[in-house]
């Protein structure tokens, strides 16, 4: 494997798996691991399982990568030197860029990642010197992976960086190291893996976002308070779902109350908010997502209002796989690793 320094070793977690994910990878040369568990179902019960294994002949550092995901031919060397260089957590640049003969609404999606993982990514990194971890294209020092718990939780990426934050190892960017993770390609599966992002941080927010504010405030970390300021911001779609809510019901109160100054507050917003969108796709997205995808958006952030509706009177608590196309070549040996 070229992305392998050669004293690596490739464990592959198949957690519960019906089909050959286990047997495939043996065939390739990594060493896998099975886990069946009906109770306790999650990528953060697999990554556990995957590290009690370790540590019967624990390694320097561990690089954490789905198995689905496409990996650039340095990243796990590039990962794994600097976690180890740094004694620090490290997220390289992990996006799901779209398939260039998929759907609009997939591109706004990618669009939608991009703005995230890389977009927002750079500018916490370059404010307060640390990032969100995703969930893949991650490295960590061994000494640091007895710091948290692992469980059921449907973002367990990132709480595990939050809690990492918290006991003072902030997880560092690391741009240079990239893994592509491809989006589902049925309406199904897509509906299930926003559900399980957005209900998870929308619930991590709640709960976490106060929680850092006060430390932040009690302990004078700047860090902190920029990863709590982060955090904070809802997904995109429902951050301009809700703002066009307010401007129409604050419109509406200014003219039946001739107050006009609240709406005029929040009219100012607007072509701040677009430039921002229009500079985000210039310097980091145009080469990859085309400009018209923007015209669309508004039906991607439609079909995704029963999501946040669902978190109010049906939120899900526990984690479901998505499933995925089972024709693609990347889709093979599908497991949590």
């Amino acid at each position: 494997m070229p992305t392998l320094p050669t004293d690596s070793r490739v464990i592959v977690v198949a957690d519960n798996c019906t089909d050959a994910t286990a047997e495939i990878a043996r065939q390739h040369g990594a060493e896998a691991i099975e886990r069946m568990s009906e109770q306790q179902r999650g990528k953060g019960f697999a990554l556990q399982f995957g590290l009690a294994y370790l540590a019967q002949n624990p390694p320097a550092a561990v690089v954490f990568l789905d198995a689905d995901c496409q990996v650039a031919e340095d990243a796990v060397r590039l990962l794994g030197q600097t976690a180890l260089a740094t004694g620090r957590p490290v997220q390289g640049l992990n996006l799901c860029d779209p398939d260039p003969a998929g759907r609009p609404l997939q591109a706004v999606s990618a669009l939608a990642f991009r703005f995230k993982n890389l977009v927002r990514m750079t500018g916490l990194s370059r404010l307060a010197g640390l990032c969100h971890l995703t969930g893949t294209g991650m490295a960590m020092p061994w000494n640091l992976l007895g710091k948290t718990k692992l469980d059921g939780n449907v973002v367990e990426d990132m709480q595990w960086g939050i809690d990492l934050a918290l006991a003072g190892h902030l997880t560092l960017f690391l741009p240079e190291a990239r893994v592509n993770s491809p989006l589902p390609q049925t309406q199904k599966a897509a509906s299930t893996q926003r559900t399980r992002w957005e209900h998870g941080h929308l619930s991590t927010l709640l709960a976490q976002v106060p929680k850092l504010l006060l430390l932040a405030a009690r302990h004078r970390r700047w860090n902190l308070f920029c990863l709590a300021l982060d955090l904070a911001i809802p997904p995109l779609s429902l951050l301009v779902a809700t703002y066009l809510a307010l401007l129409v019901i604050t419109t509406v109160a200014s003219l039946a109350t001739l107050q006009l100054v609240p709406a005029m507050l929040l009219l100012a917003v607007s072509p701040l908010f677009i430039l921002a969108i229009v500079a985000g796709w210039i310097v980091h997205c145009r080469r990859i997502i085309p400009l018209g995808t923007l015209l669309v958006a508004p039906l991607y952030i439609l079909r995704k209002l029963p999501i946040y509706g669902s978190f109010v009177w049906k939120r899900q608590q526990t984690w479901v796989r998505t499933e995925r196309n089972l024709t693609s070549p990347s889709s093979l040996g599908r497991g949590s690793g």
